[in-house]
């Protein structure tokens, strides 16, 4: 079998080393780059250090177009505005890209839409294989239930997370909207507080919580008259976020050019050519 060759953008952080040890771990996987910023002081450390294994001979570089010239399919889970950047630099330099990174703004996603036009790009809220298979789930119980059912979506994340609600709890407000045939933005509700009236029908609510270390845990609950419904999904750890990535990076190679989501890459979902 013949191996991809990945590189890990912001390999230095808590995502970005669990994406370099999960890549060494992988069958069918070589790590021949990562990028950190100029100003950081794990600029030029060896990959294999910062994921916690001996050392490989590839160092961390802050030339971000130089590491995407070198792999084939490059892994992005750093902040809105640099994947942007980075997408536009993968689409130059005709290298595959997964990006995980969370609080996308419509801006954000144009520049994945655009580099789509010229290279494969898989995108994901949440890249667990859990969570994409949780959102089907979602999606048919919102189908089978009128809008008698109440839908409130619970989120809960670490406390240094930046955003919310979390990105992936707005996949699984986008799921139960399909499955009511509705555009999320007409139903949602984010949060609540003060004298907020009686709960509209069909309102799709959410709810964040934020402390401590937790990974990411999420709920679904659909409350109707007499009896609730709850599909939910913990994380344990960031390794279900890094084994799907480094699974959709093995996915995306060779593909044509396209934005793609995890279902695609389990085959569950028909992929969106740009």
């Amino acid at each position: 079998m013949q191996e991809t060759r990945i590189a890990v953008l912001g390999c230095g952080g808590r995502m970005g080393r669990r994406l370099l040890a999960v890549t060494l771990q992988s069958d069918g996987c070589r790590l021949v780059g990562g990028s950190v910023r100029s100003e950081s002081p794990l600029l030029g450390q060896d990959l294999g250090r910062l994921a916690g294994h001996g050392d490989i001979g590839v160092e961390s570089s802050a030339n971000t177009r130089e590491v995407l010239a070198d792999c084939e399919v490059a892994i992005d889970f750093t902040t809105p505005e640099a994947t942007a950047q980075h997408a536009a630099m993968a689409a130059e330099t005709g290298t595959a890209l997964v990006v995980g990174t969370t609080g996308m703004t419509d801006d954000d996603l144009a520049a994945l839409q655009q580099a789509a036009e010229r290279i494969p790009v898989v995108y994901g809220r949440n890249m667990s294989l859990g969570v994409n298979l949780l959102a089907l789930l979602v999606e048919q119980a919102a189908r089978a239930l009128d809008a008698s059912y109440d839908i409130e979506i619970v989120e809960m994340h670490h406390r240094h997370k930046v955003d919310a609600p979390s990105g992936t709890a707005l996949l699984l407000g986008e799921a139960a909207a399909a499955g009511r045939s509705v555009a999320l933005a007409e139903v949602e509700r984010q949060g609540r507080s003060g004298i907020t009236g009686s709960r509209p029908a069909g309102e799709i609510g959410f709810a964040s919580l934020r402390g401590g270390d937790v990974p990411g845990d999420h709920s679904v609950i659909l409350a109707g008259d007499g009896e609730r419904i709850e599909l939910g999904h913990r994380a344990s750890n960031r390794d279900v976020f890094a084994l799907g990535a480094v699974k959709a990076a093995r996915w995306v190679k060779g593909r044509p050019a396209g934005l793609y989501g995890m279902l695609d890459v389990l085959g569950l979902g028909a992929a969106q050519q740009a």
